[in-house]
């Protein structure tokens, strides 16, 4: 695991954290604004007498775990995140307050592709702010398909993630393992499928279906879905197949049977644009899991 460095109080935001060049209107304020917002609560919180904490190693780890072969000839690996009590990372969308994970398996050999597998986040509030993630602990499985299913596969990852407790900072992690068929089964991976968002029918979803409209730098989009009530405070959370659109925080009531959620869509170019709606993934979280739901048409 590498260490980074922490900024004295008064560091310029860095430069990774900003908005792309031309990603403007909206989206791109709102996302400077909260990626700037974390780099001020990090560098006053390591001002001198704000904390203990004072690098990653104190807070964070990670490391691959093995797995075993599967029929197919894909490995079901795992990358599991300890964190400090207290701390707590993020989802894939982690909300308006939340980083995402960055992954990098460029330095691996023998490595066609890595596919993971999400287990049911959490939903966390912090100074007024949604996110989605988890705490103490992350296994996350991993679906490794080899170039040559008959060789090891060498796995080399530099992982950049966000890890927040009353402050937010900054982690990079580097891993590495060597997968070698047929591998052995692993109850904390087993675990952790096991806890992955069920599908819509599963969940009992009768229908899904999304009414959009224009607005003046997007599309507002909201979702109606005949589904059983999941459990207290349901969310929902809007994922699009371009990961450039902002998504605003959804807000989300029950009408009588139907669970309807609205969120706006903002692009880069700050104007209406034309929704892939079957690259839609919504998932609905509560304190008894997730359902995760593809697609979303017109009524």
């Amino acid at each position: 695991m590498s260490k980074t460095a922490i900024p004295p109080a008064s560091a310029p935001v860095p430069r990774h954290l900003l908005p792309p060049s031309g990603h403007g209107g909206r989206a791109g304020l709102r996302r400077s604004a909260t990626l700037v917002a974390a780099w001020a609560a990090l560098t006053l919180a390591l001002a001198p007498g704000a904390g203990q904490a004072t690098t990653q190693n104190d807070v964070v780890s990670a490391v691959l775990l093995g797995g075993w072969q599967q029929g197919d000839g894909s490995h079901m690996a795992a990358l599991r995140i300890d964190l400090a009590p207290g701390w707590k990372t993020y989802w894939r969308s982690p909300g308006e307050a939340g980083i995402p994970p960055s992954f990098d398996w460029s330095g691996s050999d023998n490595l066609a592709s890595v596919q993971p597998l999400w287990p049911a986040p959490s939903v966390f509030y912090l100074n007024g702010m949604r996110s989605i993630g988890y705490h103490d602990q992350l296994v996350l499985p991993l679906q490794i398909t080899a170039r040559d299913p008959s060789r090891p596969v060498t796995l080399n990852a530099r992982i950049d993630l966000g890890i927040c407790r009353d402050i937010c900072l900054p982690a990079t992690l580097t891993v590495a393992a060597s997968l070698t068929p047929p591998g052995a089964n692993d109850p904390a991976i087993r675990a952790s499928l096991a806890a992955m968002p069920h599908k819509g029918a599963e969940a009992g979803l009768r229908s899904a279906s999304c009414v959009v409209e224009p607005i003046s730098d997007g599309l507002r989009i909201t979702a109606t879905l005949a589904l059983p009530r999941q459990g207290r405070d349901e969310v929902v959370a809007f994922e699009t197949a371009d990961p450039s659109i902002w998504v605003a925080e959804s807000r989300a009531e029950r009408r009588g049977e139907h669970l309807v959620a609205t969120t706006d869509l903002v692009p880069p170019s700050g104007r209406p644009f034309a929704l892939d709606r079957s690259g839609m993934t919504l998932t609905v979280l509560s304190d008894r899991g997730a359902v995760e739901i593809d697609g979303c048409p017109a009524p």
